[in-house]
């Protein structure tokens, strides 16, 4: 096991583009962050943004709120899911189907009640998974619990919804599991496209054996077949989800020597250290079935999987850090050549962004992936200080598609959303952010974005308890339309949470721009080459038939010509690329 002993970068603040041609808009020194001093408030809180703006937002709906304040949890919005032109929102009390068809006036589609939390969401074709944790989870999905400490009408699990008529969503299967599902993983089989993997990732409790059968709360010392230390693995036949089943219980943590406890045992690395948990469970496991690989956070570690046969994941690599305190969450760059794991400390409800916090501590971890070897490279946290009253830490995200560039957007509570650039896995830097004031002003409570998940141009947030958020890019110094309007040409037809699917660009003159916008920024050519190339590559944009290839063709060469000697040579040959590409249209 690899110990990477890593200390913060300096300078996370926002990126100062120095070329002349894309101007400058870092804040002056000894500025305060906007996000300082924001008026309190639920529906009323003040708001402060930054290069992105707030297009739409919808309060949760009749039946997915309480009006007490102690019972509202109960009622938190969680993940998010995507299909076409709607959106699924998971809630500790079931789902919700909002129609994002105008993304600035989303329409609630169906609201399906169906207790027992957290209320993870996913969806494939016309199937809905929900995971559920909770011990009031019912097998009928009524609201009032489950009062027996053993009782045969308790689900915790993985719930199957059929949505073929959208409008009447019906339960037709339902996996138990030892410890509840806190998140799952969809993971379709490349070999076998009848059916699909579901990962689960139980965190709670152990259930009694006396309620399911084989459920074990003992260490593995006592009991080789206890239910810690294991994900559990559903096949789900596509065609009769009713029949789904858990084909496999895999031990991902053991050593070289078959102790199933092999990876970290929990503690402090050292004075000065996190105390980290053990590991015994994945909290978030996301598969990038294009390159055969999951990247796991399970809790004291990070882990590499090969999934290739997805059936029978393989560690491949772990790591540990001895400024996480629990492994939270992952997400691969496109090229899948970096991973970046958030680290969630205190749980999701603690005040972990205030000033005095470490900035080490509660961020986000960005490995470098090297073959199979994962290597530390850097870190990220929310640069704008929360006060002691605002829940704030690295929570969920997701890239936002510029060609060239790995962006992501990122929830982080009650710390808002903040949309950053990690290209350079050393020196990440903020590009855009939204955030609200806090949601109580004399105590700590809960709430503030879950997620937050960009999806056919638009960033959506599920906010725990304020509901649902709808985020548009503004051009900028950081970001320009150019690359706003490639990111914008790519259109996926589903997009689920721990599941990442290759992004491929179009032969378009915005990513052509895109490429060219970023050679400005980092000054990839000389100035003058620079302002004559993006004349160049606008002049052929407005030509013709044989004029265009022609002139694509020549700026393609030429460029070809000059790649070496650019301090960019990637970006140079990638922009030649794409000029050829349309030249061949």
């Amino acid at each position: 096991m690899k110990t990477q002993m890593m200390t913060i970068r300096q300078g996370m603040g926002r990126l100062a583009v120095a070329a002349a041609a894309l101007g400058t808009a870092v804040a002056p020194a000894g500025a305060q962050d906007a996000r300082v001093g924001l008026r309190p408030g639920v529906q009323d809180a003040g708001q402060a943004a930054w290069n992105m703006e707030l297009i739409s937002h919808q309060a949760r709906p009749a039946g997915f709120f309480a009006a007490d304040a102690e019972a509202d949890f109960g009622f938190s919005n969680t993940d998010l899911a995507f299909q076409g032109n709607h959106v699924f929102m998971g809630n500790y009390n079931g789902f919700l189907v909002y129609d994002i068809s105008n993304p600035a006036s989303p329409r609630l589609r169906a609201s399906v009640p169906c207790a027992g939390g957290q209320g993870d969401v996913s969806v494939y074709r016309n199937l809905v998974f929900l995971s559920v944790e909770e011990t009031r989870g019912r097998l009928d999905c009524t609201a009032q619990g489950v009062t027996d400490s053993v009782s045969t009408e308790r689900f915790r699990g993985v719930r199957i919804f059929d949505i073929s008529n959208l409008d009447r969503p019906r339960l037709v299967g339902a996996v138990q599991t030892c410890r509840g599902s806190h998140t799952h993983t969809l993971v379709p089989n490349p070999r076998d496209p009848s059916r699909v993997y579901v990962y689960v990732q139980g965190t709670s409790r152990v259930r009694s054996g006396s309620e399911l059968a084989g459920c074990s709360n003992r260490p593995p010392a006592e009991d080789p077949n206890t239910s810690f230390f294991r994900i559990e693995i559903i096949e789900v036949p596509l065609a009769a989800p009713q029949q789904a089943r858990i084909v496999n219980a895999p031990r991902l943590f053991a050593d070289a020597q078959g102790n199933i406890a092999g990876l970290w045992a929990g503690g402090r690395h050292g004075e000065g250290t996190q105390s980290t948990n053990v590991t015994n469970q994945c909290h978030d496991i996301t598969a990038y079935p294009e390159i055969g690989l999951a990247a796991g956070a399970c809790s004291g570690n990070g882990i590499l999987l090969d999934i290739r046969d997805p059936a029978n994941p393989v560690r491949v690599d772990e790591v540990v850090d001895p400024n996480f305190a629990y492994w939270h969450s992952a997400t691969f760059n496109n090229a899948g050549t970096t991973v970046l794991y958030t680290d969630e400390w205190g749980g999701g409800s603690a005040a972990r962004c205030q000033a005095t916090d470490r900035r080490e501590w509660g961020a986000n971890a960005i490995f470098t992936v090297q073959g199979n070897d994962l290597r530390h490279a850097g870190y990220y946290k929310l640069p704008a200080p929360q006060t002691a009253q605002e829940n704030c830490v690295a929570h969920n995200g997701s890239l936002v598609p510029v060609p060239g560039r790995d962006i992501m957007a990122q929830a982080w509570y009650q710390g808002g959303i903040s949309v950053f650039d990690f290209t350079d896995p050393a020196n990440p830097v903020e590009l855009a952010y939204f955030d609200r004031g806090p949601a109580n002003a004399r105590e700590l409570s809960v709430g503030g974005f879950w997620s937050a998940y960009w999806y056919n141009g638009r960033i959506y947030g599920s906010e725990i308890g304020r509901g649902f958020d709808v985020f548009r890019l503004t051009p900028s110094a950081h970001l320009t339309q150019n690359e706003i309007d490639a990111a914008n040409l790519v259109r996926m037809t589903e997009w689920n949470p721990q599941h990442q699917q290759r992004v491929t660009w179009p032969a378009h003159f915005s990513v052509a721009k895109a490429y060219v916008d970023q050679l400005v920024r980092s000054r990839g050519l000389g100035p003058t080459r620079m302002v004559r190339l993006q004349q160049e590559v606008e002049a052929a944009e407005r030509m013709r038939g044989t004029q265009r290839r022609t002139a694509l063709t020549r700026i393609a060469t030429q460029l070809d010509g000059e790649a070496a000697a650019s301090r960019d040579a990637a970006k140079v040959r990638m922009l030649a690329g794409v000029l050829r590409e349309l030249a061949a249209r």
